[in-house]
């Protein structure tokens, strides 16, 4: 394991504050955990560590303190940040709406040696590698001390929009070794020095902090299709954040929507409309930072994205140090047909990219009877469903119900209702109520037209008219049935069509399937109606 050392030059930055302010930050005695100090006109001044807040001044800051601090530090940039020359340090301004700094927020910027031995392997690869975390979690660090082990090979160049890899000044800081350093006039023209550096410089490896506009995104591909390898920093903490993002979706592939022809729709179980990766990504490898000492490793971000779309549970690499400060690997897994989710298309998971999948990868047990009783009762106990009806005419659904004599109640929410009652189109364009619906379990049931007839025809399903009085259900029977099928299907069978069944009995035999993250539809015609399960 690589020795880390910290280098932070914290009396530079403690110079140009009052004094009254450093002797505060001093007795707090907790300088190592310093993350940054805040300013603001009228305020107490306050000293923020990695576990609290420190209040540094008995009274609110001043005009004169603030206009003291800022003569004692470089000038601003168009992006109000400002630094301090052969330092790390960053101080970014708030100014009202006459342009008078009412506000200051200075960021300690330290250089810790040793930071990447966690991805040493990945970084050394050759491969383009982004990084995502949250705000202060340590991604420039970390692209800092990947530039300066980068350069004692290979030729790099550093695009350093805010002086915050290479510092304040013409001349950077030691910390990034023999990387050479390209600032940047002003933020907006960051992709235009990225261009540059490739065009003047000869470099073999690009370092960018913060990917954050379109034209930037362009750009990063731009330099990955001539040949160099890019290390980079963007907004967000997940592969799924930065797929939703329609801006930045590009540095992964970016995503469109595709027309799938019947046989395939019908091979993958899925609707025609589904969602694909657009172009191959531009960077081969994605890392989330979820705390300074455990990483989330995408090794191939391609297929990671297309699992994401398919609606496989990702199971990326996970890196982090052991309490001994050990590094520990647990190796990415090849998503499976058999963790497919019960829906296409993308989904919010946990921040992490994964599920919790202990509840859906075990086996299926009698427990599903129980369950499936309270869901489909006799067809002679009709009790009141709360129906929400999207797309749908309410008064005709109201009209159809009271025609039927069957109880339904019509809510305004959805998280009110037990039934989602939908059209055709609405489904198809998978609107947003429709994938709440599904990825919350909510049985949807789809209707051609907003006709009478159609609407009648769902009524009848919902509350099984069409049963016969007293024909009761083997629920154990049809259990054990499906769950033989289902077993079936997961062992390598890439369908299997089970018996024409009533309509109360498909029902129960697509819950099972939902629960076992297997995909079912219903074909034929009634009386030979039948449930098809898909393995993808």
């Amino acid at each position: 394991m690589t020795q880390q050392r910290i280098t932070d030059d914290l009396s530079v930055l403690l110079d140009v504050l009052p004094k009254s302010y450093v002797e505060s930050v001093k007795s707090a005695n907790h300088s190592d955990d310093l993350i940054e100090i805040v300013v603001d006109l009228g305020r107490i001044p306050m000293a923020r560590f990695m576990d609290r807040e420190v209040t540094i001044a008995n009274s609110e800051a001043t005009r004169e303190e603030i206009d003291e601090l800022v003569s004692r530090i470089g000038e601003f940039d168009d992006d109000n940040r400002a630094g301090i020359e052969r330092t790390l340090h960053r101080i970014s301004a708030m100014r009202n709406k006459h342009g008078a700094v009412v506000g200051l927020t200075c960021r300690v910027g330290r250089a810790v040696y040793g930071t990447i031995d966690i991805i040493e392997d990945l970084v050394e690869s050759g491969k383009s590698i982004l990084l995502l975390g949250r705000p202060g979690i340590g991604k420039t660090t970390m692209l800092r001390e990947a530039a300066r082990i980068l350069a004692e090979k290979t030729r790099v160049v550093i695009v350093d929009t805010s002086n915050e890899i290479g510092g304040d000044g013409d001349v950077p800081h030691p910390a990034v070794g023999r990387a050479r350093r390209m600032q940047v006039a002003q933020p907006s023209l960051q992709h235009e020095v990225m261009i540059e550096a490739v065009e003047n410089h000869n470099p073999e490896v690009i370092v960018i902090d913060e990917i954050g506009r379109e034209l930037e995104a362009a750009a990063a591909r731009t330099i990955a299709e001539r040949g160099v390898q890019l290390v980079a920093t963007a907004h967000g903490r997940t592969l799924e954040n930065l797929l939703l993002n329609p801006t930045l979706s590009d540095l992964i592939g970016g995503i469109e929507s595709v027309t799938l022809s019947d046989e395939e729709a019908r091979r993958r179980g899925t609707q025609k409309t589904v969602l694909e990766r657009r172009a191959p990504p531009t960077f081969d490898v994605l890392i989330e930072i979820q705390e300074r000492d455990r990483l989330v490793v995408h090794q191939d971000v391609a297929s990671s994205v297309d699992a994401m779309l398919r609606g496989f549970t990702l199971q990326p690499e996970i890196r982090y140090r052991d309490l001994k400060g050990q590094i520990q690997i647990q190796k990415e897994k090849t998503p499976s047909p058999q963790r497919q989710m019960a829906s296409q298309g993308l989904k919010r998971t946990y921040p992490n990219g994964s599920l919790d999948t202990k509840e859906t990868n075990s086996p299926l047990t009698n427990r599903n009877v129980a369950k499936l009783q309270e869901i489909i009762p006799p067809a002679l106990s009709l009790k009141t469903v709360s129906v929400f009806p999207y797309g749908v005419a309410r008064n005709r659904l109201e009209q159809s119900a009271k025609r039927l004599g069957v109880p339904v109640n019509l809510v305004k929410k959805l998280e009110q209702a037990e039934v989602l009652i939908t059209l055709k189109s609405y489904y198809r364009n998978r609107q947003k109520t429709v994938l709440d619906a599904e990825e919350s379990g909510l049985p949807v049931f789809v209707l051609r037209s907003n006709s009478n007839t159609q609407i009648e025809q769902v009524l009848v399903e919902l509350f099984n008219l069409a049963e016969v009085s007293g024909n009761q259900l083997d629920l154990e029977e049809i259990n054990r049935n499906t769950l033989t099928a289902i077993e079936a299907v997961r062992n390598g069978q890439r369908w299997i069509d089970l018996p024409s069944a009533s309509s109360r009995v498909r029902r129960l035999q697509h819950e099972l399937t939902r629960e076992a993250n297997l995909v079912s539809h219903s074909y034929g015609k009634e009386p030979n109606r039948h449930v098809r399960i898909f393995r993808e």
